[in-house]
C-alpha cells in the first residue's frame, strides 16, 4: 500500500503555498508602486511643461502690449498704425503673416477674431498672428530642452470704445483685445491667454 503523507509533508507545502501567495502580493504591489511612480513622473513633466507654456503666453501678452505702444520704433508705419482714433490696417480676418498688419484683426460682432484663427499653424498653413518680437526686437530662447519649442504668437483685435460724456469732437481711446499661444517643450502643450488693453490717449499739450 502507498504511504500516506506525513504532517510534516503538509506542513512544507502549505508554507510554500504560503510563500508563494506571500511573493505574488509583494509583486502586485512593486508593480502598483512602479506604475504610481510612472504616473506621478509623467504628471510632473505635463505640469512643468504646462507652465513653459503659460510663461510663453504671458511673454507674448506683454510683447503685444509693447507692440501698441509704438515696439521697437515708435515713428514707424506700423507704430502709426496703434495711432489714436485709427482702425485702418485692422481687418477682417487678420493682417497676414508677411504684411505690416500682421495680425491685427477688425471686430465683427457676433464673431470674435481669436475664435477664427489658427495661432497653432495645426492646418498645414502658416500660423495667424505675430511671432514674439517681430514688431518689438525682443528676444525669447526657444526649441531646446526646457524651453518652449517655438516663438509665442498674439493677435490684437480692436473693439470699439466709449466712454459716457467723452468728448464727442475727439477720436476715442483705443480698446484692444489680445489673444496670445504659448508653446511648452512639447508640441501638444499648449496654453491660450488673453487680456484687453486700453491705450490711453495722450494728454492734452503732450
Amino acid at each position: 500500500m502507498p504511504s500516506l503523507p506525513c504532517r510534516s509533508d503538509r506542513q512544507h507545502g502549505a508554507v510554500l503555498l504560503t510563500a508563494l501567495f506571500v511573493l505574488l502580493a509583494l509583486m502586485i504591489l512593486g508593480v502598483s508602486a512602479a506604475r504610481s511612480a510612472l504616473s506621478s513622473e509623467k504628471s510632473a513633466r505635463h505640469e512643468r511643461d504646462r507652465q513653459i507654456a503659460f510663461g510663453a503666453a504671458e511673454a507674448a501678452l506683454a510683447d503685444a502690449e509693447h507692440d501698441i505702444e509704438g515696439g521697437s520704433d515708435p515713428s514707424s508705419q506700423r507704430a502709426a498704425l496703434f495711432s489714436r482714433g485709427n482702425a485702418l490696417g485692422f481687418v477682417d480676418g487678420c493682417g497676414a503673416e508677411r504684411e505690416l498688419n500682421a495680425g491685427l484683426c477688425l471686430h465683427v460682432p457676433g464673431q470674435a477674431a481669436w475664435q477664427h484663427a489658427d495661432l497653432s499653424g495645426n492646418d498645414a498653413r502658416p500660423a495667424a498672428g505675430v511671432a514674439y518680437g517681430r514688431f518689438t526686437g525682443a528676444q525669447l530662447p526657444s526649441g531646446k530642452g526646457t524651453l518652449p519649442l517655438r516663438a509665442p504668437r498674439y493677435l490684437i483685435e480692436l473693439l470699439p470704445h466709449t466712454q459716457a460724456g467723452a468728448d464727442a469732437a475727439r477720436p476715442p481711446s483705443n480698446f484692444y483685445r489680445i489673444t496670445a499661444i504659448g508653446f511648452g517643450a512639447l508640441d501638444a502643450t499648449r496654453v491660450v491667454l488673453q487680456t484687453f488693453y486700453l491705450k490711453a490717449a495722450p494728454e492734452e499739450g503732450a
